[in-house]
């Protein structure tokens, strides 16, 4: 497996595709709390949000398919979705450990009906440090507030 940060100029929409079905293919068995109208919503706004996020990390398979990413905004970690075929090998914690040892984020959100994200993320290092009723757009999906602790 690779990583390649895509700057924002070279994020093609062949690209774009690519990563926003891995990002679906990964929230099929994990965000169950969604419809299938909640998708059809959202997917034009990941692939908006993969385009525009400052720093974008994807994980390619050794043919150069997209398998994993991840967003980050300053110091916190806006996206990581990886294939679900591959959930447990290792790509999620690759991707994790560059965003905060690399690139310095220390927080993120995750969605409360997503508990094996959140155990994950505690897993990594990170604890619960605020609720919120609603996801960043409003809607009805509450979110954890994580953050790196000090090791």
């Amino acid at each position: 497996m690779e990583m390649e940060t895509v700057a924002k100029g070279e994020r093609t929409e062949e690209l774009v595709r690519a990563v926003a079905a891995v990002w679906e293919a990964s929230i099929r068995p994990t965000h169950l709390f969604l419809a299938e109208s909640d998708i059809d919503e959202l997917r034009p706004q990941v692939r908006q949000a993969l385009s525009a996020v400052d720093t974008l990390v994807v994980a390619f398979d050794d043919a150069g398919k997209p398998v994993g990413f991840l967003g980050v905004e300053g110091d916190m970690i806006e996206m990581l979705f990886v294939s679900p075929e591959l959930f447990g090998a290792g790509v999620g914690r690759r991707l994790l450990n560059y965003a905060t040892k690399t690139l310095g984020a220390r927080r993120l959100d995750v969605n409360e009906g997503n508990p094996g994200a959140r155990g994950f993320y505690e897993h990594m290092g990170f604890a619960v440090v605020g609720r919120s009723e609603i996801d960043g757009q409003g809607r009805p999906f509450p979110l954890l507030h994580m953050e790196l602790q000090d090791e």
